[in-house]
């Protein structure tokens, strides 16, 4: 292991502060994928520990020095988590719990997988406890289960499976693959919760597309995303290249692509394509924007980025019901945002997302194609529509104009026309550009009236008509037809006229 025991800890002080904690009776061991990584020589701020004893004054103890925040996660197994941030801002985690057994090593054999089955007493961080040869199998990429029933002790471990031999390229060897696909009907006993915590790590992980390919290949999908079996084989009409199924996949893979390339530091190899440099060129300066925009969270648990591939895994998943024909024969899916987005929601509360990531998700995906019709009708977005645009979506316009592009480049994949990719990148620029750097002028203008002026000005009573009056001034603002109070006031005026005149003409022309 090339990475010092010191090195692996994301505080400098916390090696230290565990050996003073630990003594004869309560001993502290570092376990699992923290050694795993140090030995692929990759770096992680996400530390395991197993405590013979005491798991709680631990726990306490480390998070009082360290100043971060403690969370109990299972009282039964005494299972606590600090989190806190690195001098540098950097987040980390660190889980405490109590071992099973009664010595490391029987803690270690009943654990998932070999390479995950090491320890480190941090009384002793020069010796490597590896009952079963994890560094072996590490050493020659080899996925292997500790014991021929780890995956009915616990079948959540069919998906680690999947993340692990994803995430790292390793093989799952024959026995271990066998004993897998036996134990995938298991996981209807899986809690949702932890079944929603593995998959956000797989889509927060690389590789999702290959992921998803892995889990259909096991008969996994069926238990944790029903909804997406369904996709298979439904053809459709040019340009679209795949079916609905391969076209979800190559979703993802492409919005992986994107976000390489612009939520991330630059990297001139993946921008080696004519298609990824010309969105470079057209996206590449907001990318401190999208930096900031994908480091927020609406869970503390889970990431924006793993939502919004949540979301490209269902954007298309209505289609299957919403397909049709028209007179002249040609296929249609009209209306399958709307399904798609019904059935991201029943998905999404079937593993328990917070609210927020169910409204933030039904955003990204109802209102998906918006782009695309612009795209379609070679229009240039004007100050009107770019208002109502993030009026709809707000922040999650960000997460549709990325999702747009991969789905794009999903539709099209060898035959994308350069001036549709173009179009495209145009119009997201201009959106981007306004979500970014003109909130004032067109996003959200400082309001030229409120209700109590109108009422005052005009008088008028408290009521839904307000509402509509203030809603309309702001978007004549944004859309630069009026900019100070006395413009506001007359088309106030102008407008109640209208919609007097349209009530005595029994309301056809009510807005």
């Amino acid at each position: 292991m090339l990475i010092t025991f010191e090195a692996l800890f994301p505080v400098p002080a916390l090696p230290q502060l565990l050996r003073r904690l630990s003594h004869a009776n309560r001993r502290i061991f570092l376990v699992g994928g923290i050694l795993r990584d140090a030995l692929l020589e990759k770096h992680s701020h996400d530390l395991d520990f197993v405590v013979t004893q005491d798991v709680h004054t631990i726990a306490r103890a480390v998070a009082d020095t360290l100043g971060a925040a403690l969370y109990r996660m299972d009282e039964e197994h005494e299972t606590y988590r600090v989190l806190g941030h690195t001098s540098s801002g950097q987040s980390f985690t660190l889980d405490f719990s109590r071992m099973r057994g009664l010595s490391i090593e029987q803690d270690l054999r009943a654990r998932d997988f070999t390479i995950n089955a090491l320890a480190i007493d941090v009384s002793q961080p020069e010796i490597l406890i590896d009952p079963l040869k994890g560094a072996l199998d590490i050493r020659e990429k080899h996925l292997r289960v500790c014991a021929n029933t780890a995956f009915l002790d616990d079948p959540l471990r069919v998906l680690r499976g999947v993340r692990l031999a994803n995430a790292l390229k390793f093989r799952l060897l024959p026995e271990t693959l066998t004993l897998l696909q036996q134990a995938v009907p298991r996981l209807e006993q899986v809690s949702a919760e932890r079944k929603r915590d593995e998959l956000f790590r797989i889509l927060e992980g690389p590789d999702v597309k290959t992921a998803f390919q892995l889990m259909d290949h096991l008969g996994i999908l069926p238990f944790i995303l029903p909804e997406l079996t369904k996709l298979k084989r439904v053809s459709q009409p040019q340009p679209h290249v795949f079916d609905v199924w391969q076209h979800t996949l190559s979703t993802l893979d492409y919005l992986e692509r994107l976000f390489g390339l612009l939520v991330a530091e630059y990297e001139e190899d993946k921008a080696a394509s004519l298609t990824m440099g010309t969105a470079t060129l057209y996206l590449g300066r907001f990318r401190d924007a999208f930096m900031s925009h994908f480091s927020a969270r609406l869970n503390p648990n889970r990431s924006l980025k793993a939502l919004l591939f949540f979301t490209a895994a269902y954007h298309d998943s209505g289609k299957p019901a919403a397909a049709g024909l028209h007179p002249n024969g040609r296929l249609h899916f009209i209306g399958h945002e709307r399904i798609s987005s019904e059935y991201f929601q029943t998905r999404a509360r079937a593993l328990a997302l917070s609210n927020d990531e169910i409204a933030y998700g039904d955003k990204v995906i109802r209102h998906h194609m918006r782009i695309h019709h612009l795209v379609n009708a070679q229009q240039s977005p004007t100050r009107r529509a770019i208002y109502r645009f993030f009026r709809d979506v707000g922040s999650a316009g960000v997460d549709i104009c990325l999702l747009s592009l991969a789905d794009t480049l999903a539709t099209y994949h060898t035959t994308l026309p350069q001036d549709v990719w173009a179009r495209e990148l145009l119009i997201c620029q201009q959106f981007l550009e306004a979500w970014w750097y003109q909130q004032e002028n067109i996003i959200q203008p400082p309001p030229l009236l409120r209700g109590d002026d109108l009422m005052a000005y005009l008088g008028l009573k408290p009521g839904p008509m307000i509402g509509k009056l203030l809603e309309a001034i702001r978007e004549a603002q944004a859309s630069g037809d009026i900019e100070n109070r006395e413009e506001a006031l007359h088309l106030a005026r102008t407008l109640i006229a209208n919609w007097n005149d349209s009530a005595l003409d029994g309301g056809r022309n009510e807005p």
